[in-house]
């Protein structure tokens, strides 16, 4: 429980958008986990800014709250 605390309170210093492997830290899983999901229209929303994947803390923390955190 602690640890989630810590790698939730790191995660939101600085802007609320999280770059693919901060937002699978956050979630507690691999980059690669993140990356599959999303590819296979699952996961939680993200949004491209330019070549960029970003995801927003609030849009992990409904995913985790909702569906998704069954498929963990």
């Amino acid at each position: 429980m602690l640890d989630e605390i810590a790698r939730a309170a790191q995660a939101r210093k600085g802007t609320p958008f999280l770059s693919t492997e901060q937002a699978a830290y956050y979630l507690g899983l691999s980059a690669r986990k993140l990356q599959a999901l999303r590819s296979r229209g699952g996961g939680p929303v993200f949004r491209r800014h330019c070549r960029f994947v970003r995801y927003h803390i609030e849009d992990l923390d409904n995913w985790s709250r909702g569906s998704g955190a069954g498929t963990r």
